[in-house]
């Protein structure tokens, strides 16, 4: 017995342990990418306006104008050669700045300061102008790798002399080690790491036409799709999508895969066959689960409803399958993230010869994904019923085998008495909550709305002087009272905040729990009053 089993409870483990260290990857890159989504979003617009495709092309701001024969000469300009072998001045304008400069700065800026705050930011910002100037791409993924290493490379130096300077002196080596060493590895970024990340981006951009002009580029849903559900989104997206994309908008003007990971179609469809063809909490909480989804493009919403059925799988690949080879074959794109992956983000960054090709996209994906859900919904209907329960009772055993481990979804969608998943609660009487954190990769979306749903339970109950706030699972600090998470994260919140107490929950907008914390905390304030 214990031959037979021993190996699979390593292999559940070893899987455990993969998805961990996925998952840890995608919140650092979504640290990296998140907080500049605006600086992102203000390149797109300028781009979609006034590009020599765009809706009002300005060949100033475009950078496609030849400044030789124009009139604002105040404007930077840069010295082009033309196929006949003449020379001209060029606006540089503010998208290809924004791309070359503006944005690898920021993630390069944001990284170093994940890692050693101010001192590390202004030192991976130095390095990333090395590497920049030494590239011919984009250097989103180089900015990604460079920014977070320089300032740790910094932190590792400046520990070498820790509390050996003597008084007095202390800013005098501050400010020369930070000078000196960041000048040694701009020139190091310049000449050794922009060449070797230059090739890389080259080979990885290669990739992908290939699987283009092979028609193949739909296969990436099979990987996108399940990743979504098991939290590791953030990972696909902004770890690799992102900078793709970015670096095909430089080239092309639009890129497609910023719509692969983020298109809302395929989660609206898995949201309305439940309305439709659903059971119990099931159907009566998927409507409002579709308007977050895509209006609110929060997608963490619908990966419960996957998870009480797995198959279901099968019909979000099929659907982002269908929107990806939709895109490929009308030549659609977007000019930047669509970030929510709401329907009006998808429509503020589309490209302006690609609405078409981008409505078909999101409707195709719904369609397909709608359809093969219902079947399945409708396939297995009966068998619910006679369960009693029905999808409930059957979800839970199909997702204990799926993920190799209990889960109360069902039991949280179903309104069932609440069961903390992997109970981390300590034993005994709980201590005062004053401070109240939902965490999640990348510290908004879905943890930002169960923050609120729990901070106006608290209000109601005479309780708003408990903070509650939500952020990202890497940014924890370990002087927080509780910590709510989300079932995949939870391990990963506990090594940050290890003081705190923890409670697991499957869905940020309907768990049970919510309202057990509150009767706890009202419980604990009536005792402390007749003690």
């Amino acid at each position: 017995m214990s031959a037979t089993t021993a190996p699979a409870a390593g292999t559940t483990s070893r899987g455990k342990a993969i998805q961990v260290r996925l998952q840890r990857f995608g919140a650092f890159a979504s640290s990296l990418i998140m907080p500049n989504l605006p600086a992102f979003l203000a390149w797109g617009i300028i781009t979609t306006l006034f590009i020599a495709v765009g809706w009002w092309p300005n060949g100033i701001l475009g950078g496609f104008g030849n400044a030789d024969t124009g009139t604002w000469q105040g404007a930077a300009t840069q010295l082009v050669m033309a196929k006949d072998g003449t020379t001209f001045h060029q606006y540089l304008g503010l998208v290809g700045p924004m791309i070359t400069y503006l944005l690898p700065l920021l993630i390069a800026n944001t990284g170093g300061r994940v890692v050693y705050g101010a001192r590390g930011a202004v030192v991976a910002s130095v390095v990333a102008v090395g590497m920049i100037t030494g590239s011919t791409v984009p250097m989103f993924l180089g900015a990604m790798i460079i920014g977070p290493l320089s300032a740790w490379v910094m932190k590792q130096i400046d520990a070498i002399w820790a509390g050996k300077i003597r008084p007095g002196f202390e800013m005098l080596v501050d400010m020369f080690s930070a000078g000196i060493a960041s000048a040694a590895m701009a020139v190091g970024a310049f000449f050794g790491f922009a060449p070797i990340i230059t090739n890389v981006s080259t080979w990885l951009g290669d990739l992908v036409n290939s699987l283009a002009d092979a028609g193949l580029l739909p296969i990436m849903s099979i990987v996108v799709e399940p990743a979504k559900v098991l939290f590791l989104n953030n990972a696909i997206g902004n770890g690799a999508l992102v900078p793709l994309g970015a670096q095909q908008v430089a080239e092309h003007g639009k890129s497609l895969l910023f719509l692969v990971e983020a298109n809302p179609g395929p989660g609206l469809g898995i949201l309305m066959a439940y309305t439709l063809f659903g059971i119990g909490m099931a159907k009566s909480s998927a409507p409002g689960a579709a308007i977050i989804q895509f209006f609110g493009g929060i997608h963490e919403v619908y990966f419960p409803f996957v998870l009480m059925k797995p198959t279901l799988i099968l019909a979000a690949i099929a659907g982002g399958a269908t929107g990806v080879a939709t895109m490929a074959a009308t030549g659609a794109g977007l000019t930047g993230p669509a970030a929510p992956g709401s329907i009006f983000a998808v429509f503020t960054a589309t490209e302006r010869g690609s609405y078409f090709g981008v409505i078909l996209t999101v409707v195709l994906s719904f369609a397909v994904t709608f359809v093969l859900s219902a079947i399945i919904l409708r396939a297995t209907r009966k068998r619910d019923l006679a369960k009693g329960g029905g999808d409930l009772q059957a979800a839970i055993a199909q997702t204990e085998v799926n993920k190799g481990k209990s889960s109360t979804a069902l039991g949280a969608l179903a309104g069932a008495a609440g069961v903390e998943a992997a109970t981390a609660g300590t034993a005994g009487p709980a201590t005062p909550i004053h401070s109240i954190v939902f965490a999640c990769d990348a510290g908004m979306g879905s943890s930002a709305m169960g923050a609120s749903i729990l901070r106006d339970k608290l209000k109601k109950a005479g309780r708003g002087d408990i903070t509650v706030v939500n952020k990202a699972v890497a940014t924890l600090d370990d002087d927080v009272d509780l910590v709510i998470t989300h079932t995949e994260l939870t391990d990963r919140a506990r090594g940050h905040a290890p003081s705190a107490r923890h409670v697991s929950v499957d869905n940020f907008l309907a768990s049970p729990v919510y309202d057990q914390l509150v009767a706890e905390i009202t419980a604990e304030d009536s005792a402390r009053a007749n003690a």
